[in-house]
């Protein structure tokens, strides 16, 4: 009894973990900012995707006076041209966001550009969506 219950136990949380995963995450260093990038679905996926991105400075404090813009392209596979496309973002707190509509399932290359004082720096990073 006890042994069915351990098990039962088990199985809610994980169902419980699944339905409360996490953001895809991406962080890294572009030119003198760390950049946060959080997709809304883990693995993201074919159709809409809500994305968040937070800029920050050297000194840890957000950077809310940059035009972000996000670029986002499949590369050209046979029988397909490369797909590109371009999005701006719309700053929301100390959070920009912006939706990402992928059009098909394989490897998406993102590029997300942080333009600020005439300088821009980029962070770029791949994605598999599903």
């Amino acid at each position: 009894m006890i042994k069915r219950l351990t098990i039962l136990t088990l199985a809610l949380l994980l169902i419980a973990g699944a339905a409360y995963a996490k953001d895809y995450e991406v962080k890294k260093k572009a030119g003198d900012y760390e950049i946060k990038a959080k997709i809304d679905k883990n693995p993201p996926v074919v159709g809409v995707n809500q994305i968040k991105v937070e800029v920050k400075d050297a000194s840890g404090k957000y950077i809310n006076d940059a035009k972000v813009k996000i670029e986002y392209s499949m590369p050209a596979m046979p029988g397909m041209p490369p797909m590109n496309y371009k999005t701006d973002t719309e700053l929301k707190g100390s959070e920009y966001k912006a939706n990402l509509n992928f059009s098909m399932a394989g490897p998406w290359n993102v590029v997300i550009k942080v333009i600020r004082d005439g300088k821009t720096s980029s962070m770029k990073f791949n994605i598999d969506i599903r």
